[in-house]
């Protein structure tokens, strides 16, 4: 377990874009004496990272090249809309409880100077190619994705190792402005995906209400029809939300595996639109799909 907080607490220190239990809250950090009653450790960040090539090799090899992280402005398209290149104005808040629990929120430096409520951390992603290679017996290769460009905002992102239960709690709430890409091997361009929450029409606790019907209300008594009220309890139904568990554990139904990495998807929800695909060069219309939640989804790794 000791090892297990270690690797979270540099995992957020290294690479604090990817890292809330399950009361997810907005991008500020004012609750965690709070939670704690201890002010903890904060960091405050502002980077950029580059890569020339990250690899995974078995008896072939798998590797992306060319990958650039960074603000918005990364982006051909972010940087039109204003944005900078870093990944800026991000705070993040260390903790470890008095039960032994290390809580980790990622939380923003800027507010709105109107309602006060926390900007949400805009990010940017490039990679120039995604390519399978072959092993020492032969040279082929075959490029999967390229040219993958896309921007967008990071509204909730906690993160908590319980020492009761072994397990690592991830949950984020974030939204894809655009991305474009080109699927190399099947001649398919992809251009203006967008992925945002569900929405007011989607009924996020499970009491049968729809935000849209102007009574959804969640803990705290947080009225997620308006976008104050979003951002203080961190529902925020305009970003898709995703709450995850990873642990180590038992292979699935009649799987005899054993210290598998689990992994529990406990929910995603999002809406998803793509501006157009395109075939040979050419597009053949646009996709939206709405309302798309992925629930009780259970994954478990092991080698062979």
């Amino acid at each position: 377990m000791k090892g297990l907080k270690k690797i979270a607490l540099a995992t957020a220190v290294a690479a604090a874009p990817f890292a809330a239990h399950a009361d997810l809250k907005a991008m500020d950090d004012s609750a965690m004496g709070n939670v704690t009653g201890q002010a903890g450790v904060t960091i405050e960040l502002e980077t950029k990272v580059s890569i020339g090539q990250f690899k995974y090799t078995d008896e072939g090899s798998f590797a992306v090249n060319d990958i650039v992280l960074g603000g918005a402005g990364v982006t051909t398209e972010g940087a039109a809309a204003g944005y900078n290149t870093l990944l800026d104005q991000l705070k993040i808040d260390i903790d470890v409880a008095d039960d032994g629990d290390a809580i980790i929120h990622v939380g923003s430096l800027e507010t709105d100077p109107t309602t006060g409520a926390p900007v949400p951390i805009d990010w940017g992603m490039t990679v120039g190619s995604m390519e399978l290679l072959a092993g020492s017996t032969g040279s082929d290769s075959t490029t999967l994705i390229s040219n993958m460009s896309g921007y967008g905002n990071l509204a909730a992102l906690d993160m908590s190792v319980d020492t009761a239960t072994d397990q690592l709690n991830i949950v984020a709430a974030f939204d894809i402005q655009d991305m474009d890409f080109d699927v190399e091997f099947l001649g398919i361009g992809v251009r203006d995906m967008v992925i945002t929450g569900a929405g007011d029409n989607f009924d996020y606790d499970g009491d049968g209400l729809l935000v849209s019907e102007g009574t959804e209300t969640e803990e705290g008594g947080n009225d997620l029809t308006t976008a104050a009220g979003q951002l203080a309890y961190g529902k925020l139904s305009k970003y898709a939300n995703v709450d995850l568990d990873v642990y180590k554990g038992a292979g699935l139904g009649a799987s005899t595996a054993t210290d598998v990495l689990r992994i529990d998807v406990n929910n995603v929800y999002m809406d998803m639109s793509i501006g157009a695909v395109e075939i040979g060069g050419t597009s053949i219309g646009s996709f939206a799909i709405d309302n798309l939640a992925v629930t009780d989804t259970k994954l478990a790794v092991y080698g062979k």
